[in-house]
């Protein structure tokens, strides 16, 4: 299995699109359905509204012990009971990439507290994490979460508290991708 992923919106694919928001910067076109591919696809398929890749790669700004402990809780995807999903396209501005690696680090953990966070929402939510930055797409990543029906407001307030950290001040565009299986 490849690491590389494209996310194709259009009138087809295996999830139904239930509603795209632009939460910062400009949007995505209209879809009604997306399929997510287990391959970078070149181009546009005929047919598809637009299509965003990305990679599954190592984790970037975590230690080893907090890898250790999203590995502990972290569930699969496609779980039956999750069948809802959101697809979460970010790019992050120039002043961010800017910074070295060790600063992107101290505001990603240490005051937002991102993988914190996102730990007290496992293993209610499963997500996986793609970098499209290195492949020239218009977002740097690509994240893709699935949950059941009934821990859709607690992935909303997941986001909520993400969106008010300082890392969030460096995001200068983000579509909220909803989705339902």
């Amino acid at each position: 299995m490849s690491n590389a992923f494209s996310f194709v919106a259009g009138d087809a694919g295996s999830w139904e699109v239930t509603r795209i928001v632009e939460v910062k910067g400009p949007g995505l076109g209209p879809a009604s359905r997306l399929n997510v591919l287990n391959e970078l696809l070149p181009a546009v398929p005929a047919g598809a509204s637009w299509v965003l890749r990305g990679f599954t790669s190592n984790v970037r700004y975590a230690t080893r012990a907090e890898i250790a402990r999203l590995e502990a809780v972290q569930p699969a995807l496609v779980r039956p009971e999750a069948i809802q999903a959101a697809l979460i396209p970010i790019r992050k501005s120039r002043a961010w990439w800017e910074l070295a690696q060790d600063e992107r680090r101290r505001i990603f953990e240490e005051t937002s507290r991102h993988t914190a966070i996102g730990l007290e929402y496992l293993p209610a939510v499963a997500r996986k994490l793609h970098h499209s930055r290195d492949l020239g797409e218009p977002f740097d990543f690509l994240t893709w979460f699935e949950f059941a029906p009934q821990h859709s407001a607690a992935f909303d307030g997941l986001l909520a508290r993400l969106r008010a950290t300082e890392e969030w001040n460096y995001v200068e565009r983000e579509v909220d991708v909803r989705l339902e299986r």
